[in-house]
């Protein structure tokens, strides 16, 4: 069955065309061990944390080491000497390196977007003279889009590139800033307009080449040990060759490698978070107070279960994403599709589960990191735990590969755009259900299936919508607190969705166990959360309306039933399963 991205939110999906993480296979598994294995040798070890101000010929050297074990050519096609997985592998590598701490930064760096741009929009010799080089790290890349005046606004940038006829090349003058691996780069993917052009053109620009700058390295917060750099070009001729794609391409060059460096981030969140949680539970189990374990208190399981709970949605939904992700990418081969634009389309038409899951996997990881801090107390303040470094670490993916508020906003526009513009999606059969569900709902007929849950949450996203619209008209593109509200609902839903698939395709592989029991009862806890979560961005869409509907407030409270659990005793009963399988594998 074709799928298009978005059309969750229209459509019932069947559990059995999803892909759950107890589907991995053993080389799959064995390529997250080899991580695991590698980073505990090279980072694990270490006394202290890296600094790129300090220690950049150590960072240098773990790159080249990771690059000798075949992991920096993982997107690259096997004749350049890559191993080019598939998109939903790709995303168990960054979720993998996530537990290199900064480290997951600089490798990311240079596989995602330093070098997708030649992947997706290189042209023969292009990729020939790059790629191989690449894959072993002796070329390290970086991606330099960002600038003092454009950030969020990337088209807004400065920097110019000048036509020189009598050396036949582009002489590039600007500044770009926030720029990873900058301090040992020898490949940059820079975004500049070409003359008077009003859209960016990308070129691939070596440091040999001259006229490149580099300022000092950042004090951040966190990611320390990555390199991070203002980097100025002056005259930097680079060869009429190198420009990549076509000219005034560069925009969508940028946005179609954000795709990918969003649902990647997410997957990295991901394994970030599962960190804090290993930790958290292992210290709950060892820190005894009041003559008993920590872990017994039930302050200290709500914490760890929602951990649980939220990891295990987030999860689902990644790993969702990359497999349809994939799909999309055999079918359009399938229909005959030129290779060189099939991964970039099969991106491009998830965009809004790219960002969703930006946003949902970075805000999971937040929350693991500082409630596994808290359950450390005061060791977790400490730099010996480590804890606090990942703490630090985190912040930056909530701002990295466009802001979650930017990415809350991309979400609902793209799915509006699909809906109502292109048609991609169809809308008209789902609002055309809407009326007779409502009539449904007054007389009394209530259905409460799990399904019928999820169907609810899509019904009442639209009417929002359409409340939404109608109040606002095209001036609700401003009003973006809405939006993101709105966002935020099509995001629960979406996780919750994925949650409940998996169980469902769970419930006909798995045995009644301790840890099947363990899933179900996350899923029943995701449902009651995601049931308060959109009854309060819901409301809170309908207080922020020029005039209040009793009519939309009557509808949002029939769309949101309470699901009838204990939310307490569900999840302590996922925390202590979790506290006495304290070596379960994440």
């Amino acid at each position: 069955m074709k799928r298009k991205g978005g059309d969750f939110i229209t459509k019932k999906t069947d559990y059995q065309s999803v892909f759950i993480t107890e589907q991995w296979n053993e080389e799959q598994i064995m390529l997250k061990e080899m991580i695991f294995d590698f980073l505990n040798k090279e980072i694990h070890s270490l006394d202290k944390e890296h600094e790129a101000s300090k220690n950049l010929p150590e960072i240098v050297a773990i790159l080249e080491n990771a690059a000798q074990l075949g992991l920096c050519g993982i997107a690259i096609e096997e004749k350049f000497g890559g191993s080019d997985l598939d998109f939903n592998t790709g995303l168990l590598y960054m979720e993998a390196f996530a537990y290199g701490f900064s480290f997951a930064t600089t490798i990311g760096t240079h596989v995602s977007i330093g070098s997708l741009p030649i992947v997706y929009y290189g042209n023969d010799f292009q990729k020939e003279k790059y790629l191989p080089k690449i894959a072993t790290a002796e070329i390290k890349t970086a991606y330099a889009l960002t600038e003092p005046s454009a950030g969020s606004d990337a088209n807004s940038g400065r920097t110019k590139a000048t036509l020189d006829k009598n050396r036949n090349c582009y002489l590039l003058n600007g500044q770009k800033m926030w720029i990873s691996n900058a301090g040992f780069a020898d490949l940059f993917i820079v975004f500049a307009k070409i003359e008077q052009d009003d859209k960016l053109s990308a070129f691939i620009v070596e440091k040999e080449f001259g006229g490149i700058i580099l300022g000092e390295e950042e004090k951040k917060l966190g990611i320390k040990g990555s390199s991070t750099r203002q980097v100025f070009f002056e005259d930097c001729p680079v060869p009429m060759e190198n420009l990549l794609g076509k000219r005034n391409e560069g925009f969508k060059i940028a946005l179609n490698i954000l795709n990918s460096g969003r649902i990647k981030l997410s997957a990295a969140a991901l394994g970030g978070a599962k960190f804090g949680m290993r930790k958290a539970v292992r210290y709950a189990n060892e820190r005894h107070q009041f003559g008993k374990r920590i872990g017994d208190f039930t302050a200290m399981q709500y914490k760890i279960g929602e951990m649980a709970r939220k990891i295990f949605g987030a999860e689902s939904a990644i790993y969702r994403t990359g497999k349809n992700i994939d799909l999309k990418e055999l079918e359009l081969k399938e229909n005959g599709v030129a290779l060189n634009e099939i991964k970039v389309k099969a991106l491009r038409d998830y965009t809004v589960e790219c960002s969703l899951m930006k946003v949902y996997g970075s805000e999971v990881l937040d929350y693991c990191v500082d409630e596994s801090l808290q359950i450390h107390g005061g060791m977790g303040y400490s730099v010996e735990t480590k804890v606090e470094m990942g703490y630090r670490d985190a912040r930056i993916t909530r701002i990295y590969e466009g802001t979650n508020e930017i990415n809350r906003m991309l979400s609902f526009g793209e799915l509006m755009k699909k809906g109502f513009q292109t048609k991609e999606i169809d809308t008209k059969s789902i609002s055309k259900k809407i009326p007779f569900e409502i009539f449904k709902k007054i007389i009394g007929i209530r259905k409460t299936t799990k399904d019928k849950f999820i169907e609810n949450f899509k019904y009442l996203f639209f009417i929002l919508s359409k409340y939404a619209t109608d109040s606002f008209g095209r001036a609700l593109e401003h009003e973006q607190e809405i939006i993101m509200h709105l966002a935020d609902i099509l995001a629960e839903i979406y996780v919750l969705e994925s949650t409940y698939l998996r169980i469902q395709k769970l419930e006909k592989e798995m045995d009644d166990n301790d840890e099947y029991k363990m899933k179900i009862n996350i899923s029943d806890l995701q449902f009651y959360e995601s049931n308060i979560k959109v009854l309060a961005s819901s409301n809170l869409i309908l207080d922020s309306l020029p005039q209040r509907s009793k009519v939309l407030k009557y509808l949002i409270r029939i769309f949101t039933p309470k699901p009838e659990i204990n939310p307490t005793i569900t999840r302590r009963k996922i925390a202590q399963f979790f506290l006495n399988n304290s070596d379960f594998n994440m």
